[in-house]
């Protein structure tokens, strides 16, 4: 008997990005970490605040779990390919000095990238729309270019810091335009990103944003319905967010609706 040489039926491999039986296969979802000030100065009520050694732990965690930091124009461009797996968004508000003094320098090392969220209307002031806690400096024209030498995004936190859902609707147009065409005047290209004061939206604030020419914006719980990429959730960490607690926070994300979905 002459054995049967014919070469067997091939199986149909899955396409890429399905899973076995034609279902899409879902990506892992990105997530967003929201910083503000790295220093050590103790005098912290609004838990804004990270020590330098802090910060290095929570980015060592990050490696040790096979990701990586990048900035929030770089997260949404990887979605957009389907690479977004093993990202994480960074973002820093209100572009305090000690970003390019201390946050800097420890983001480069791990060859992380980050997005700054800037005041153009307080340029080398200070953080004077807390009506207490310390007094901190904020980065001026030259901070923010060094921030963006060493290739971190530099983005708006709008004017002044103002509530935007409380704002007429001229100095919500202000706060929004404004910034956006100071900071591309200091920086000499496109402002793409944008991040509401507070965490602070509504679907009034969402479209003065998209009408202003961003391409993105965040906030910190999900926004209105339909904001989609204006009203980006974010993960806030802190100074008591040790290797326990952001693997927690990251496993929730995606239950509180605060994890970037792919397909």
């Amino acid at each position: 008997m002459v054995a049967d040489t014919s070469p067997a039926p091939r199986t149909a491999e899955p396409r890429p990005g399905t899973a076995t039986g034609g279902r899409p296969k879902r990506r892992t979802a990105a997530w967003v970490a929201m910083y503000h000030s790295v220093s050590d100065c103790p005098d912290d009520p609004y838990d804004v605040t990270v020590t330098p050694a802090r910060l290095e732990r929570q980015l060592a965690w990050m490696s040790g779990r096979g990701l990586r930091g990048v900035s929030v124009r770089e997260l949404l461009a990887a979605r957009a390919r389907g690479m977004e797996r093993g990202l994480v968004g960074l973002t820093f508000d209100d572009g305090y000095t000690d970003f390019v003094t201390t946050a800097l320098p420890i983001l480069r090392r791990r060859g992380f990238t980050a997005t700054v969220f800037v005041l153009p209307g307080l340029l080398g002031g200070e953080n004077t729309w807390e009506p207490s806690g310390p007094r901190k400096p904020l980065l001026d024209a030259d901070g923010i270019q060094r921030a963006m030498a060493a290739g971190m995004e530099i983005a708006s936190h709008g004017l002044t810091h103002l509530d935007l859902t409380k704002a007429t609707d001229q100095v919500l147009h202000t706060e929004v335009n404004d910034s956006r065409h100071r900071l591309a005047a200091v920086t000499g290209g496109d402002i793409e990103g944008f991040c509401y004061p507070y965490g602070f939206l509504d679907e009034r604030a969402a479209d003065a944003v998209r009408r202003a020419g961003y391409r993105y914006a965040c906030a910190i719980s999900p926004g209105p319905a339909g904001c989609g990429d204006f009203a980006l959730p974010r993960i806030h960490i802190g100074q008591a967010d040790t290797p326990v607690r952001l693997e927690l926070k990251r496993r929730l994300a995606r239950v509180h609706g605060r994890a970037l979905e792919g397909v």
